[in-house]
């Protein structure tokens, strides 16, 4: 198999496969096939009733880590002038001519056993592929960075005409900045909560069993204590309060490990027109990417950013999936101040003018409409507890004065800008984001009216771009009013039918 449009011989000089992988390659192989077997192996070891026989399926790795061997110990690859070229297969062979201007991210990764041994894993990436056109497990440590500027110069050079710029640092992160970091991610919540979820799908008892032994381990000891030192209902609300301090402080700590872990020496760079990002503390990730392969940015900001004065800023990238564990560029800025994330825009780009953009904000009318989907799950909370607390349920209307506050801040923050070179949205209160993208980037536009809307006169509008993350805030703006959405959708339409879609 050849890279689409290209007419190659298996004979032909640019077309040579003979170099082999890391003689140790087969271990990484190995480890690689048995990380999918870990976590129900590890259930079956410590919630299992005991049975030997629940250990017979594994007999499946050893045929499944046969293949993998199989598969690459017959792997080859090589260096043309213009492509790097994967060979596979001993029986059913396959040859791959990767041309070096259509690989947009060259992903570098190291773990712990990787950095024992001076190997690393190398990914090659094209736009709009779900799979690495090339992945390379493993390669010696220098002949993956030698891969990994090749790459980069030979694609530069060709698309651009010119040699490789020197690398120039944008960022970099200090431990206090990562510590920082820690205190405001929710690192440790996520891991000990896909850890119970994972528990849960592996082991079949584990929702009967584990939470009822914990919750009447924790009321026997809570029980012991209110009974040895005759405590009231203030001194029991103490030691809950106490308990889930502790709690969220041990998260926390977990959140912090987890970032010195994964942004520990964090570095982003230029190289010409790509950017390149090198992180981890233990295992080390470096991963490079076209500049003209980011779609959209992302600037956030949470409460603890604030208290922080930090904010951090992510981009959307072609070709990049939520669940490749970091190995794609998406965070320019994990966490820097204000002016630190507004100076890389600056950076990256130049002609939109960030800090010069006219907001304009949404009509103060419109909190109702961030209110209104709160009141009926307000009256039916209030509903629920009525059967379980009686009159004492009705506190829970409470909760639509504080609803309504938050929505009229929500909407003082709502609001969108429009300029020659870029479009951005901002939205949110509590937890603040801004959402923009070039104009020459957005792929589609869609004007949407619900019945409320029809109603109220109002439209939404979305802005489409390509590698948006699951995760991120969308590109849109609501509660518009309609002649203002239409004029909006006109005009960004007729640009977009006049200027060719880059990415």
């Amino acid at each position: 198999m050849s890279a689409p449009g290209s007419t190659v011989s298996p004979d032909d000089e640019s077309t040579r496969a003979d170099r082999r992988l890391h003689p140790m390659s087969w271990l990484f192989v190995l480890i690689q096939q048995l990380k999918q077997f870990i976590v129900p192996l590890a259930a079956l070891v410590f919630f299992g009733r005991g049975d030997r026989n629940e250990l017979w399926p594994l007999i499946g790795v050893g045929a499944l880590v046969a293949v993998a061997l199989w598969r690459y110990f017959t792997y080859r690859y090589g260096i043309g002038s213009n492509a790097v070229v994967v060979r596979s297969g001993l029986f059913n062979r396959s040859l791959r001519v990767i041309p070096f201007v259509r690989i947009q991210n060259v992903a570098l990764h190291q773990t712990v056993l990787h950095r024992l041994f001076g190997v690393a894993e190398v990914r090659m990436e094209s736009a709009g592929s779900k799979e690495p056109e090339a992945q390379m497990r493993v390669l010696k440590l220098d002949d993956a960075l030698a891969l990994e500027a090749l790459v980069r110069r030979r694609g530069a050079a060709v698309a651009e005409g010119q040699a490789e710029d020197s690398a120039d640092v944008l960022l970099r992160l200090p431990p206090a900045e990562v510590l920082r970091l820690g205190l405001v991610s929710n690192g440790g919540l996520v891991l000990i909560g896909a850890a119970l979820a994972g528990l849960s799908q592996y082991t079949p008892d584990f929702n009967a069993r584990v939470p009822g032994r914990i919750g009447s381990q924790a009321t026997h000891w809570l029980s012991g204590h209110v009974e040895a030192y005759h405590l009231d209902a203030i001194g029991v609300a103490l030691i809950a309060m106490a308990l889930i301090a502790l709690i969220a402080g041990l998260l926390k700590l977990l959140s912090i490990v987890l970032a010195l872990l994964r942004y520990y020496g964090f570095e982003l760079s230029e190289h010409g027109r790509r950017l390149t990002a090198e992180r981890g503390l233990l295992g080390r990730w470096r991963t490079t990417v076209p500049r003209r392969r980011i779609q959209a940015w992302t600037l956030e900001e949470g409460l603890m950013h604030r208290l922080l004065k930090r904010r951090g800023l992510s981009v959307d990238t072609v070709g990049a999936e939520a669940n490749e564990d970091g190995r794609s560029l998406k965070e320019l800025a994990p966490i820097a101040t204000p002016q630190a994330c507004d100076a890389l825009i600056e950076r990256l780009l130049p002609r939109a003018d960030w800090d010069r953009l006219e907001w304009r904000a949404l009509p103060d009318a419109a909190w109702w409409r961030l209110f209104l989907p709160d009141v009926p799950w307000t009256l039916l909370a209030v509903f629920s507890l009525y059967w379980q607390v009686g009159a004492w349920s009705a506190l829970a209307l409470l909760w639509l004065p504080w609803a309504a506050f938050k929505a009229q801040r929500r909407t003082r923050r709502i609001g969108y800008a429009f300029g020659e070179v870029l479009i951005a949205v901002r939205e949110g209160w509590w937890r603040r984001s801004w959402r923009f993208a070039e104009l020459d980037k957005l792929q589609a536009l869609q004007l949407t009216r619900s019945p409320l809307d029809r109603s109220c006169g109002t439209a939404t509008l979305w802005l489409d771009t390509a590698g948006a993350g699951a995760l991120a805030p969308p590109l849109r703006i609501r509660f518009l009013p309609e002649d203002e959405a239409r004029q909006i959708y006109a005009r960004l339409a007729a640009i977009l039918s006049q200027r060719p879609l880059r990415w």
